[in-house]
């Protein structure tokens, strides 16, 4: 079994009011002294599954409480962040609506066809790489970046991913992540762009730097709190759910994006217990040659944590 990690505790930013459901604790009162709790002995769990995993896992977990705990594992490694990238687009889109830049019901033109980010050639998106196919038979049609942005996240459509993010924009997007404090995370492109992949042009992120794009959502105040409503009851009808959300009881409202290529398989999340602190939890998994491995992994990692927060957090 591998050495205990050291624990991390840091300080949450206040939630908005109107997020009052994300934490189980008065605004006006002093946070009451934390429940005395044995975080070795997670560690020492943590460690002992990631070592039988053969794989490198990076995990970041923080209460949204305020004064809330916080536990990393190898969470500033960098991986390929995969399709957990489309969380900032959709951040960065509703960001425009809020600011009369653009709105998301406006329409934009449905393409299969994208410039290369390295020398503007053109490629296409297969639709056999893609786990969404609904607008590939809209192709030459209009489709509402509302429409597209739910599509991108609940269902992880590339296509919608590579037609947003041209409107998004990297650098706007940098600007926003920077902004939020989650500047780790880094956003070049759509996907499927090989030339890129090629010469390393990729989007890449830590553990720690998505779980500052997931916090963002419920604590930045960049975002108004219809924006945040509305960008959690799109993450909490994500249709992959065998990884953070497996691990977690039924009946929990989870909001999460998950994001797979060959041995990558990633998941970040935020869930939200009734009577307790919502929290923020992301495993990123490298090295699994098989995705239900990296799900199963990020499922028991996901109990263990669920098992820590609860005791931790419970009065």
């Amino acid at each position: 079994m591998a050495s205990a990690r050291p624990w991390r505790c840091v300080r949450a930013a206040t939630i908005p009011v109107a997020l009052m459901y994300a934490v189980a604790c008065g605004t006006n009162e002093e946070p009451a002294p934390r429940r005395e709790i044995r975080p070795a002995e997670t560690m020492l769990r943590l460690d002992s599954v990631v070592a039988a995993s053969g794989a490198e896992v990076g995990i970041y977990y923080r209460s949204l409480a305020p004064g809330g705990d916080s536990i990393t594992v190898d969470a500033d490694v960098r991986m390929h962040a995969a399709s957990t990238m489309k969380v900032p687009v959709m951040m960065r889109l509703f960001l425009d609506d809020q600011e009369g830049i653009r709105s998301l019901d406006e329409t934009m033109s449905v393409t299969r066809t994208f410039r290369s980010i390295v020398d503007g050639s053109l490629f296409d998106l297969p639709p056999d790489s893609d786990s969404d196919t609904t607008f590939y038979g809209q192709v030459g049609q209009e489709a509402t970046i509302r429409s597209m942005v739910d599509r991108m996240i609940t269902w992880s459509s590339n296509l919608a991913t590579n037609i947003l993010i041209e409107v998004a924009e990297p650098d706007r997007i940098a600007s926003m992540l920077s902004q939020i404090g989650a500047d780790s995370m880094t956003v070049l492109r759509g996907v499927e762009d090989l030339k890129a992949f090629e010469a390393g042009l990729s989007n890449s992120t830590t553990a720690r730097g998505l779980g500052a794009v997931m916090a963002g959502i419920v604590e930045s105040d960049l975002f108004t709190d219809d924006s945040r409503a509305q960008m959690l009851e799109i993450l909490s009808r994500q249709h992959f759910t065998d990884g953070i959300p497996a691990g977690i009881p039924g009946g929990v409202r989870v909001a999460n994006k998950t994001g797979w290529i060959t041995g990558i398989n990633h998941d970040a999340a935020i869930v939200f217990p009734e009577g307790l602190p919502g929290y923020v939890l992301v495993v990123m998994v490298r090295g699994h040659p098989e995705e239900d491995q990296g799900e199963s992994l990020t499922a028991e990692i996901s109990r263990i944590i669920w098992a820590l927060h609860a005791q931790s957090s419970s009065p």
